[in-house]
Order: structure tokens, then C-alpha cells, then sequence
């Protein structure tokens, strides 16, 4: 599970992380009339919200091509830790 920011520059120095498929994340905005928030995944987006739940659907696929010489975790970790 890829969790990115939609900007480059918010929050600063992050870079996003690969979360465990199973994983499920919650945002809360507390102040979402002062601050509107948009969540956006799978070409989807939904404006001004007050909560969104992440996690990955059971039921959709993809077909991942990769370098046979570098190791899915080790794509994984150069990817997170990289700066």
C-alpha cells in the first residue's frame, strides 16, 4: 500500500511510505473548514473532507514488472529511505 502526499512540498521532507497490504490508515481533520483536505486514490477525488479511512482493496490486481537483479524489498527500502 503506497501512501503518498498530493504535494511535493506538504508535508515537508516526506517522501510517502509502502505501508503492509494490510494495513489501514485513518485521518481525522480537525479543522476542516479552516483547512479543506482532499483525498485523492485510483484517480479518484474527494474534496473538503472531514475523515478518510486507507486501505487496500482485496479484490483488485495489477501486474508488477521488475529487474529480476534487485529484490522487491530491497526496491522497497531504497525507495523509503532514499534522500
Amino acid at each position: 500500500l503506497a501512501l503518498t502526499p498530493v504535494s511535493p512540498f506538504r508535508p515537508r521532507r516526506w517522501r510517502g511510505a509502502l505501508l503492509s497490504n494490510k494495513a489501514i490508515v485513518r485521518f481525522d481533520i480537525l479543522e476542516s473548514e479552516k483547512r479543506p483536505v482532499n483525498a485523492a486514490a485510483d484517480h479518484t477525488e474527494v474534496k473538503a473532507i472531514a475523515s478518510v479511512t486507507v486501505r487496500e482493496s482485496p479484490t483488485a490486481t495489477a501486474t508488477l514488472l521488475f529487474d529480476p537483479n534487485h529484490s522487491w524489498n530491497e526496491r522497497i527500502l531504497a525507495e523509503q529511505f532514499r534522500y
